[in-house]
């Protein structure tokens, strides 16, 4: 066949290949999702389709006939298993196809709890495919008793969901505290105060000792400080992986991701990747982000590169998490804060992280404007004083100004 053949049906994958028409290219291009629907969003599995608020048509990134009327082929329910390098060619359930140009987006996978604990009765789930929510759905019944073990932004919206569908929620944090790994204590405690609101009941701190069963089915959780829980069902939000397999067993070279050179390359000519299983080169060291916007920004970088455009990829990062009628929205990355400064007015809340006086990122509460002035001041690379940014006097528009 040759062309373009892309590995993996989330955003990156999606994105790049509308990029590719977009930009004239004409040569054939082959989509294969593991998954036997379209290329779907992510962040509303566990928000509004799982509410039922969304229908799943409407989480497909664009309709199907899209794909056959734009000569893209969409491969479903059919994984990609191998990939000659030699050969460049994949095979597919013993089929081998050749390329030209292929592009991994494979995404990521979740962390599972060992079989020896209790990780593989039924009742345990985890939350990063339609499958998965299709699956826990009939679960969240008024009444039923869960337990979320992780504290991170993917526990902490099931929780929510959880909670707002009358289930009695649980959720322990192995950590000191929630969001330990992505937030400052001051984000994380308008968070949890929010959640304890709300009904969770969180332990910080905690770990699981081991899941309990009988029929083969979790009905209690024994936690690291000997407290017995008795559940219904259990949601893991234990965070993910890079979904680096198939180019581990190919020899292309793996960092904490697929790794990639700023214009996306694997190390293995006519290879490259983008989305949450690549790593690429920022500030001498190696960056993965798993993000929507990195998904599409690195994957359109990729698709004018194939074409020849030699583009360096420069993350601009961004990130947000709906809980309950908390709105969070992160511009920039904190990585190396020395010191966080705090922003009030009325309900809005921010939180600034500088590592001495450059601005790295903001943490933005229902605070929609403090947001769209941090990412464009951190993009700009400007870095306003830290009392000027705490004082709900200032009118943040005019910290933009040249």
């Amino acid at each position: 066949m040759s062309g373009i053949f892309v590995v993996g049906g989330g955003q990156a994958g999606a994105s790049l290949v509308a990029k590719l028409r977009a930009l004239g290219a004409e040569m054939p291009i082959t989509v294969v999702c593991g998954e036997s629907v379209p290329p779907y969003q992510r962040p509303p599995l566990s928000k509004a389709y799982l509410l039922g608020e969304m229908a799943e048509e409407r989480l497909y990134l664009r309709p199907e006939a899209w794909y056959a009327d734009n000569n893209i082929q969409l491969r479903l329910g059919c994984p990609v298993t191998e990939i000659d390098t030699e050969r460049k060619a994949v095979d597919i359930g013993g089929e081998w196809i050749t390329y030209d140009q292929l592009v991994l987006t494979t995404g990521s996978i979740p962390n599972h709890l060992p079989a020896a604990i209790g990780g593989d009765l039924e009742g345990v789930f985890t939350v990063r495919g339609l499958a998965d929510v299709d699956r826990m759905e009939p679960r969240f019944q008024r009444g039923a008793r869960a337990l979320v073990v992780g504290g991170g932004y993917i526990g902490l919206e099931a929780a929510a969901v959880a909670t707002k569908l009358g289930v009695h929620v649980t959720l322990i944090e192995m950590s000191p505290r929630i969001l330990g790994r992505v937030a400052s204590p001051e984000t994380a405690d308008v968070i949890r105060e929010a959640h304890r609101a709300h009904g969770v009941d969180i332990h910080e701190g905690v770990g699981l000792e081991r899941l309990v069963g009988g029929g083969g089915h979790v009905t209690g959780a024994l936690l690291s400080d000997g407290t017995m829980l008795h559940i219904d069902f259990v949601i893991l939000g234990m965070g993910i992986r890079p979904d680096t397999r198939l180019a581990e067993r190919a020899g292309i070279e793996c960092d904490n991701g697929i790794a990639v050179d700023e214009f996306g390359r694997t190390s293995v000519e006519g290879i490259w990747a983008a989305g949450d299983c690549a790593s690429f080169p920022y500030k001498g060291g190696r960056l993965r982000l798993e993000s929507v916007q990195n998904a599409i920004d690195q994957s359109e970088t990729i698709a004018s590169n194939i074409l020849g455009a030699e583009t360096a990829y420069v993350p601009q990062p961004w990130f947000w998490s709906d809980q309950y009628d908390l709105k969070l929205q992160i511009a920039g990355l904190n990585t190396g804060y020395d010191r966080v400064v705090a922003r009030k007015v009325g309900a809005a809340r921010s939180f600034w992280y500088f590592a001495g006086d450059q601005l790295l990122a903001v943490d933005a509460i229902n605070a929609p404007r403090d947001y769209m002035v941090g990412k464009r001041l951190i993009e700009a690379g400007k870095s306003p004083a830290p009392e000027v940014l705490a004082d709900p006097e200032t009118d943040m528009k005019a910290l933009l100004k040249p």
